[in-house]
């Protein structure tokens, strides 16, 4: 019975709004972090800049990607960027998927030194992306077709095991962080504290920490911890969803705006959060 309900869960028909919003966040948020690195290709991958040298085998380097000739680079370069935002348009919507997966990977791996949790992750859910009909609706492809056919109906749900995997990764990786942080400091030491004053401080930071008594930020921390730990059983209920959906947004927006190039992580963080579990009334209202 159990089994049952967990595959009924899992092929419930979601909104296809869910799909085409996390179609677009997914590769802006990819792209503007990697938009720093993009504008300096030749340096980036080719041999005009630094890059770590061949260990011969080392176990500390399980694998080495040599430097790529400058004119290369930049094909990279041009070719993520176009394929990102082919993406983002619903424009040749899988092979552009498919394109900004194996290419955002390959530099995440030739750029170890500087990968983030941003790039790491982007190769895997764009391959979602990919495996999905994420170019069904709200893009250049589902307007091509709907020329070519006006009086087909346009699809407003899409199958639900798509979405379910975005919304398993994403409280997966919220508990995980959560467990790692108890495990740590965050239950001993003041860390949230600490972290304000690090290199990604801005003057947003440097502002509210002047304003909010120094109690308020061991609350924000409690916060935090007890939202990642929990977060599989609070968007697992509904009549919890929607505060953790708040606290959720609450918590990405103060990393954005606190944390400085961590702002691209925020942002990919909230829009899948969004995308995963905005009520569906919500996200329906942009049809026409």
């Amino acid at each position: 019975m159990s089994y049952l309900r967990f595959r009924d869960w899992l092929a419930e028909p979601q909104p296809i709004e869910r799909l085409a919003l996390l179609r677009i966040v997914i590769p802006l948020a990819v792209l503007g972090f990697l938009s720093s690195r993009l504008v300096h290709a030749d340096h980036w991958l080719s041999p005009v800049g630094f890059h770590v040298p061949d260990l011969g085998g080392d176990w500390r380097q399980p694998l080495y990607l040599s430097p790529m000739p400058v004119a290369a680079a930049w094909t990279v370069a041009v070719a993520i960027t176009a394929a990102g935002l082919c993406l983002v348009a619903g424009l040749a919507t899988q092979p552009a998927a498919a394109m900004f997966a194996l290419l955002v990977g390959y530099t995440t791996l030739a750029d170890r030194l500087e990968a983030f949790t941003v790039n790491k992750l982007a190769p895997v859910l764009t391959l979602a992306l990919f495996l999905s009909p994420s170019g069904a609706r709200y893009g250049v492809d589902a307007w091509l077709r709907r020329r070519r056919n006006p009086g087909a109906p346009r699809p407003t749900e899409v199958d639900g095991g798509v979405i379910r995997f975005f919304q398993i990764f994403l409280c997966t990786m919220y508990s995980a962080s959560g467990i790692a942080k108890a495990r740590g400091d965050w239950l001993t030491h003041q860390v949230l504290w600490t972290h304000l004053h690090d290199q990604y401080q801005t003057e947003v930071a440097w502002l509210i920490m002047r304003v909010l008594p120094g109690s308020i930020w061991s609350a924000l921390q409690g916060l935090v911890l007890v939202f990642e730990v929990g977060a599989p059983l609070w968007f697992s209920m509904r009549w919890t969803r929607m505060p953790a959906l708040v606290v959720g947004l609450g918590m990405h927006t103060m990393i954005g705006l606190m944390f400085g190039p961590v702002v691209w992580f925020a942002l990919l963080m909230g829009g899948i959060l969004v995308a995963c579990f905005a009520p569906a009334s919500y996200l329906e209202r942009v049809r026409t």
